[in-house]
């Protein structure tokens, strides 16, 4: 009888998290981007993001920053996803947040207390590989920011997602790669204004 009550909250627990696929994120529905991505898209490019790490050029595990990746917006399965335009105070969403990853926790059986600790490791963004994915989270933000406009053809339009990570990035991966959308950016904005 246990496996099957073992079995029966796993797959609870599957069902929650593969409402992740449909969880529009708020930020682009709040600009009224066509077609904004889900919340599991989002984890997932973060996730394949710490591929890209070399491994002989950095100290910090590849393995946890995917694990934390692919953690880190667990909870908008239950609680949605929250921005600070939605009027929740920051506290009373870290309390929701935290209550939805005990109550999925739960559900993941033995493989709760890691998936625990790994959110909490998160939120706490003191080690050096939940401050990488801290910083993934901003970049995977940013680059689906320019995706929207290019797909819109509005240079600029969502100019206040970069600013907001203006100062973030510290890591020479997310560094290197934050120039190059940035140079990527001003090329398209350019051509957009001679073309006009």
């Amino acid at each position: 009888m246990e496996g099957s009550t073992s079995s029966t909250k796993m797959l609870d627990f599957l069902f929650l998290v593969g409402k992740l696929k449909h969880v529009k994120r708020t930020g682009w529905v709040l600009r009224h981007v066509p077609d904004p991505e889900c919340v599991a898209g989002h984890m997932h490019r973060m996730a394949i993001i710490t591929f890209l790490l070399d491994s002989s050029e950095t100290s910090v595990d590849k393995v946890k920053c995917m694990q934390l990746a692919l953690i880190h917006d667990l909870a908008e399965c239950i609680v949605g996803d929250i921005t600070p335009h939605c009027g929740v105070d920051p506290e009373e969403k870290h309390r929701r947040e935290d209550e939805a990853m005990k109550e999925l926790c739960d559900l993941a059986g033995v493989s709760g207390v890691e998936l625990y600790s790994l959110y909490k490791e998160y939120e706490a963004k003191m080690t050096p590989e939940a401050k990488f994915v801290k910083e993934l989270d901003s970049l995977d933000m940013i680059l689906e920011a320019f995706s929207y406009e290019k797909e819109e053809n509005q240079p600029g339009h969502l100019q206040e997602f970069f600013d907001s990570t203006k100062d973030k990035f510290s890591h020479p991966l997310v560094l290197s790669l934050v120039k190059e959308l940035h140079k990527r950016r001003s090329e398209f904005v350019k051509v957009e204004i001679q073309n006009k």
